[in-house]
């Protein structure tokens, strides 16, 4: 109670969110509200369970063997669940937390020994180099591009790509991007790249439409029904295809956006997404969206992609519309083309 009054009476804006989160988790009500970032529907308010937070940090812990005295780095910002779940899974399993400003290049002490860090993929892109001192890092918020995961193949930190959502309070599953061992032969690496594996108490399946379903009783008393497009290969684990919302249906074939994307990831420049516009004899036309003045694209950078996959226009807009969190509004952006 002291530190949270200290902050916000004294701290700096991040530490005045973080004073007034730990309020609300040491007040008697037995819930706490939380806000969606709003990167694939309108941002929501939603009701989670203080216990199930304490189950979800006891489950990381377990998972990663975070004893209490461990240190963690906390670098996320406390809007969103992500940030305050560092708070609680500190306050849970006895970490040490070093606490710095949000920012895109976090700065912090790189001699410093730390068990355990959670950032976004910008965050990881610039303090890669510095980070040998980390022991483990969890990765989320935003697809971790190809060139990310060749860039830290080399470093000593093991690095987890997550899967989660804010209504499975973080992740459910973890995907190891680097420091891969083949030695025992128990996994290819086609498997260790493109499959997450699920915590424990966690039971997936697929719908009809093949997206996710998620049970997690420790972590939410409802079944959640995402809209993510998966391939299970195991009852633990799964690969991720891409979003419901975002699959293009051209001329009968199915396109997975995100999976394109990936094929263009070291190839374009500005950022960009892939996406597609009514077209009458195909139902849907795939075509390409770069930020920034032009839409000048050299078309051999295409030359990875199957028949299909290939745009039949490029399309410019000066800014893509964010998310508060920083994350691309496929949808809104799009309505400025005005088809």
């Amino acid at each position: 109670m002291e530190v949270a009054y200290s902050f916000i009476k004294e701290g700096m804006p991040y530490e005045r969110i973080i004073g007034d989160f730990l309020l609300d988790w040491l007040d008697e009500k037995d819930f706490i509200y939380v806000n969606t970032s709003g990167s694939t529907g309108k941002p929501k308010r939603i009701k989670i369970k203080k216990q199930a937070m304490v189950n979800s940090a006891i489950a990381t812990g377990d998972f990663f063997n975070l004893k209490p005295g461990d240190k963690a780095l906390y670098c996320l910002p406390s809007n969103y669940v992500a940030g305050k779940m560092m708070l609680i899974r500190a306050i849970t399993l006895g970490l040490e937390l070093d606490l710095t400003q949000p920012t895109s290049q976090p700065i912090f002490d790189y001699e410093e020994h730390y068990d355990f860090a959670a950032m976004v993929p910008m965050q990881l892109e610039k303090i890669y180099n510095y980070c040998d001192n980390i022991k483990t890092i969890i990765v989320g918020g935003a697809a971790v591009s190809k060139t990310l995961k060749e860039t830290i193949n080399s470093i000593k930190t093991s690095v987890y790509e997550t899967y989660g959502m804010t209504e499975t309070i973080t992740h459910i599953a973890l995907k190891k991007i680097n420091n891969f061992d083949f030695s025992q032969g128990s996994a290819t690496k086609e498997s260790v790249e493109s499959h997450f594996k699920t915590l424990p108490n966690i039971s997936i399946s697929e719908d009809e439409r093949g997206c996710l379903v998620i049970k997690a009783p420790k972590l939410s008393n409802e079944t959640i029904i995402t809209n993510d497009m998966v391939k299970l290969h195991s009852d633990t684990e799964f690969e991720w295809l891409g979003r419901y919302d975002n699959v293009i249906n051209s001329g009968g074939v199915k396109l997975y956006p995100e999976q394109i994307e990936t094929k263009l990831q070291n190839k374009i420049k500005q950022r960009f997404f892939v996406a597609s516009k009514k077209e009458e004899v195909l139902g849907e036309q795939l075509i390409l969206v770069v930020e920034g003045n032009t839409n000048k694209i050299d078309d051999n950078i295409f030359s990875d992609l199957e028949k299909f996959e290939k745009p039949k226009g490029i399309y410019n807009i000066n800014q893509f519309i964010e998310t508060n969190s920083g994350k691309i509004q496929r949808k809104e952006t799009l309505k400025q083309l005005k088809f």
